[in-house]
């Protein structure tokens, strides 16, 4: 049997010496070697009455196989049979490079076929948060493709999951969400989507794609597995300063995007054994149409005094939120509820979101620390009350504080995640 792989750019035939053994996961990877700027996620072929019909799964594959079969035997000639890969050209391939190997006991390998010279127009175009098909295909990964290895987050309307991808033995997290939940939530489902979709940044989390099962999407992002900042206690300079400028970073490609993050604190710092540090869950993100955002969402203890009295907010609404971020880090405690003399359950938050907006920071607690002068300054800088009193993050870049860590080795950030991690799991244990 002859597969004729149709495309835009030519068509290329693969002769099959057993075709009852091919799979559809092994058309892909032909298809892909075809295409290698686009993800094939599926494709077509005409039937007897020339509908074209759609192969996403092994089952499929075998009834198209079975199909061709019977048409060569009534007609006694082998001739090539047409396939058509689906895909969407503006959608850029996986950035962090997913690999989709195929191996198991195929007698028929997915072949090597010549390269080919085929361009697409790589611009990012705006999306419809109301069509999801975009960002739908633009990864492989499917439910069938997942083992679950371990759940480590819960919520009213979902979990967060380790998961191994089988075929390429990539870790992810998968986040899966019902479909079912609020609008609110759903909201905040496609934010996330969207801006996955159109960050390529090595200080955000990496996208991997997102599938639909029954009423639920899955959401599956890199899987840093050192978790998130909150969980270490106080953190040392040493580790604060390419925190810091890890952040920063982020924060500067997304207003470069014009994306607000609106949620900067440490638990949406992720870091893991490579040394890499990025910025997560875009939920409550926004897409600026202009300047200055007017919504009241977030995280409250994080917010500037601007966001609190619910006045107009740009980028330095985030240098505010770096600044709290970095405080709770050095001292192991969020630092406003240290200024109160009743435990933290006992605070109310109007007190508390009134402290912030009329109180000055409570630097204090940073010098009872022996925290060094560079390290005050620079959050005193990002804890200005009046917005254009505090720099852009660009410039907050240029610091006395942060300029021995603007190229840091991301080895030594590794050695104290892994020391950290393990010394964690000797407490457990």
């Amino acid at each position: 049997m002859i597969l004729r792989i149709v495309t835009d750019i030519g068509s290329f035939d693969w002769e099959l010496e057993n075709s009852l053994n091919i799979t559809f996961r092994e058309v892909l990877e032909a298809m892909n070697q075809v295409l290698p700027d686009v993800s094939v996620t599926a494709f077509e072929y005409d039937d007897e009455d020339g509908d074209r019909i759609t192969v996403r799964t092994d089952a499929e594959m075998s009834a198209m196989l079975a199909f061709q079969k019977s048409s060569i035997n009534e007609t006694n000639l082998n001739l090539p049979f047409n396939i058509y890969p689906k895909y969407n050209k503006s959608c850029e391939k996986n950035v962090f490079g997913l690999k989709v190997e195929v191996s198991g006991t195929s007698h028929n390998p997915a072949p090597t076929l010549p390269p080919v010279d085929y361009r697409k127009d790589t611009e990012m175009k705006a999306i419809n948060s109301s069509d999801l098909n975009e960002i739908m295909s633009c990864g492989n990964v499917s439910a069938a493709d997942l083992q679950e290895i371990e759940v480590f987050g819960k919520g009213a309307s979902g979990i967060v999951y380790r998961a191994l991808h089988i075929l390429s033995g990539c870790e992810m997290a998968v986040k899966t969400i019902a479909l079912d939940a609020t609008q609110d939530e759903q909201r905040r489902i496609i934010a996330e989507l969207e801006i996955l979709y159109k960050c390529n940044s090595p200080n955000i989390i990496g996208f991997y794609g997102a599938f639909f099962v029954e009423n639920r999407i899955s959401i599956c992002t890199e899987y840093m597995n050192g978790c998130s900042l909150d969980r270490y206690g106080q953190i040392e300079e040493s580790i604060l300063g390419p925190v810091a400028v890890s952040i920063i970073e982020g924060i500067s490609y997304l207003s470069g995007l014009k994306i607000m993050h609106r949620d900067v604190k440490p638990s949406n710092i992720l870091v893991n054994t490579k040394g890499e540090i990025k910025l997560c869950d875009f939920g409550v993100s926004t897409q600026l149409v202009n300047s200055i955002a007017q919504t009241y969402i977030g995280s409250n203890g994080y917010m500037a005094p601007e966001r609190i009295n619910a006045q107009g907010y740009d980028i330095k609404s985030e240098v505010w939120s770096i600044g709290v971020s970095v405080f709770e880090m050095a001292l192991g405690k969020f630092p406003y509820h240290l200024v109160f003399p009743v435990p933290k359950e006992e605070i109310k938050l109007m007190e508390l979101l009134t402290f912030i907006v009329t109180k000055p920071p409570p630097l204090r607690l940073l010098r009872a620390k022996k925290c060094s002068n560079e390290l005050i300054d620079f959050i005193a800088v990002c804890l200005q009350k009046q917005p254009e009193n505090r720099p852009c993050p660009n410039n907050l870049k240029n610091h006395c504080f942060l300029e021995k860590y603007l190229n840091f080795s991301p080895g030594f950030v590794a050695d104290w995640v892994t020391s950290k991690m393990f010394n964690l799991q000797m407490t457990v244990n």
